[in-house]
């Protein structure tokens, strides 16, 4: 089980309900959730064999800023 960390611009519970069903898609995504809180907007991903970059490819394409953020 990987972790994945993204900045995003997921600022409002409406942002996060409008890409619920786009991660929930996303095979191999367990558990996922965002800190509306965060001056980042964090995004965090429970997955398995799920590439940083098609999340931010899915999130991008329903017209939402994502950037994987590394240590």
């Amino acid at each position: 089980m990987d972790i994945l960390i993204f900045k995003t611009n997921l600022n409002h519970p409406v942002h996060i309900s409008k890409v619920q069903p786009f991660i929930q898609n996303i095979d191999g995504v367990q558990k996922w959730n965002v800190d509306i809180q965060d001056c980042d907007h964090v995004l965090r991903i429970e997955a398995s064999e799920v590439s940083p970059r098609s999340i931010e490819i899915v999130l991008q394409n329903a017209g939402y800023y994502c950037e994987e953020l590394t240590d």
